[in-house]
């Protein structure tokens, strides 16, 4: 029986839902969840937030901004300028660090936001050992922070984040074949996240049903940087 014709996928828009109530909370990002459920009750006035790329770290800062109003900035955009607005919202929040981040600039947003007894979170892939900062009195307010950190995610929440992808696309899928990812697929939610894009793509593309041997072929691609 001849394969049926491919068809160039047409790119329909999907919402991933980013809610407090869709985050995911297993072994590996449990106690950076309920850090931040925490809040405004920190161990103290700055915390860093390491985890690696796809880890969830901009759906907990999204749940955290819809929860406490807090102003959110790019690392590498924060600049002095910036620094009054910030320190007088409920709280401010400097994403990913390990991009650059003006030394000077951080330091005034430290400072002024204890001065103002707010706080500030602070996401980045590595620690700030690694940021090439030069400023003594930065890295000493920084040594003094609370850092959290979210590891690779387990089977379990491996298998529920799949899940929550594939219903982001509004795709029914077989729960075996969920299972067959997780046990071949990479302990990484960015490959998940490539991987259901690319498995929605190749579905739509040949017009067929999401099997193990189509998973199982994207998921190879996948690994390869296809």
């Amino acid at each position: 029986m001849a394969e049926p014709p491919r068809q160039l996928p047409l790119e329909l828009p999907h919402e991933a839902a980013l809610g407090r109530e869709d985050y995911l909370v297993g072994a590996s990002n449990k106690a950076a969840y309920e850090l931040l459920e925490r809040w405004p009750d920190w161990p103290s006035p700055v915390v860093v937030l390491a985890g690696p790329v796809g880890s969830g770290k901009s759906h907990l800062v999204q749940a955290f901004q819809d929860e406490s109003a807090a102003r959110v900035v790019a690392a590498p955009d924060l600049a002095d300028d910036m620094v009054d607005e910030l320190a007088t919202a409920p709280a401010a929040v400097v994403e990913n660090a390990h991009l650059g981040v003006d030394d000077t600039a951080l330091f005034h947003l430290l400072n002024a936001s204890r001065q103002a007894g707010k706080t500030v979170l602070i996401t980045s892939r590595t620690w700030p050992v690694s940021w090439k900062l030069s400023l003594p009195d930065l890295m000493s307010r920084l040594r003094a922070a609370t850092p959290v950190e979210i590891l690779e995610p387990d089977d379990d929440l491996l298998r529920r984040v799949l899940v929550k992808l594939f219903a982001d696309r509004q795709i029914s899928v077989d729960i075996g074949v969920v299972d067959y990812l997780v046990v071949r697929m990479e302990r990484s939610l960015d490959v998940a996240m490539r991987a259901v894009e690319a498995i929605d793509q190749e579905a739509l593309a040949g017009r067929v049903k999401i099997t193990k041997p189509l998973a199982g072929r994207v998921l190879e691609d996948v690994h390869k940087g296809r």
